[in-house]
């Protein structure tokens, strides 16, 4: 659902700009919180690892394809405000080196599929959470709920903006049909991907997953007919386990979707390209700004082997977006660790 340059006006495009600028800056506050020695060095992976699977177009229809969004996967593995960042991060990269996604609507990307998913989607998981069982199956489920509402709620905001600044006279009625029709299958794919990728991580270290904190349930004990709340008991003395298994596994995956995968994925335009093309909504796109990069579309410049070009732009894509995301995270890190030393209190990590 990368917006092109052209599709929205220039004064839409700088108001999202504006709101998607507020967002990072409040994403970099909120990050502060959700990060601690665990997860930081885990949430430059999973803008990787999100970069990656974005490649990975997948067919929802005659002549469409879908591919994730990944702001649902971000906000339950990271947190939200993290997940946001992470998510800009992807469409940066995607932007500045392979041409996906125009330079002007980067503001529109980021709050279409970084700000809108990634609420929308934590919105709803912490919802079901609360009220479902609190067990590793209730928020696998609750993630796959999560990603699902998000796709087409991102597909209502993108046309929300179209009505404002759209550049081209079309029935917004029948592409609100359209863009919500299509992304609502693209969102099965997506709540696939989370679920799948949220259960796999819960499986090995459920204590890296910022959605999955506080699962156990207190026991409970009957006192004169009453349940009261048990002593909670001391915890067994482990040594720690580091997350480099964790964080090398993670980036191995991501290497071998994007350089090897992402050959086999459909060459079919996403759901936004399509709705485009069949609405007139790209009637005055425009050529992206780094067209002629080396990297543009997802290849690399002057090697003629299609599968041996676009393997390589993957893995220069998921090196380049995991020492970015990674700086970023080690920054605000190491900013929350500067913070507390010098004597100001920090706010605690959130608790699920």
């Amino acid at each position: 659902m990368h917006v092109p340059d052209g599709f929205i006006d220039l004064p839409v495009s700088a108001a999202t700009g504006v709101v998607a600028a507020a967002a990072v800056a409040v994403g970099l506050r909120g990050a502060r919180r959700e990060l601690d020695e665990r997860t930081a060095p885990l949430a430059g992976l999973v803008a990787a690892f999100i970069f990656a699977v974005q490649m990975l177009n997948f067919p929802v229809a005659a002549g469409t394809s879908g591919h994730l969004l990944g702001g649902a996967l971000a906000a339950i593995l990271v947190g939200p405000y993290t997940g946001i960042l992470c998510v800009s991060v992807v469409l940066l990269m995607q932007a500045v080196l392979f041409a996906d996604g125009g330079l002007t609507a980067l503001g529109v990307n980021i709050t279409d599929m970084a700000v809108v998913t990634t609420v929308v989607a934590y919105a709803l998981f912490r919802g079901l959470v609360t009220i479902l069982p609190r067990t590793r199956r209730s928020v696998t489920a609750a993630s796959f709920a999560a990603a699902l509402v998000s796709v087409p709620a991102a597909a209502l905001a993108f046309t929300g903006l179209y009505a404002i600044g759209g550049t081209s006279d079309v029935p917004l009625g029948e592409t609100l049909t359209a863009m919500v029709g299509v992304h609502l299958l693209i969102g099965i794919g997506e709540a696939a991907i989370t679920a799948l990728t949220v259960g796999a991580v819960i499986a090995v270290r459920p204590d890296l997953v910022h959605g999955a904190r506080g699962l156990t349930a207190p026991l409970k004990l009957r006192v004169g007919g009453e349940l009261v709340d048990a002593a909670p008991a001391a915890p067994a003395v482990a040594p720690a386990r580091p997350t480099r298994t964790v964080w090398a596994a993670g980036l191995a995956a991501a290497v071998v979707l994007a350089g090897f995968v992402s050959f086999y994925a459909s060459a079919d335009p996403d759901g936004l390209e399509k709705v485009a093309a069949d609405q007139g909504i790209d009637k005055k796109a425009e050529e992206h700004h780094t067209a002629g990069s080396p990297l543009a579309d997802y290849g690399v410049k002057d090697i003629s082997d299609a599968r041996i070009s676009g393997g390589l732009a993957g893995v220069i894509g998921v090196g380049a977006t995991v020492a970015v995301g990674s700086g970023v995270f080690w920054a605000v890190r190491r900013r929350r660790t500067a913070t507390a030393s010098g004597g100001t209190a920090s706010v605690p990590p959130e608790t699920a």
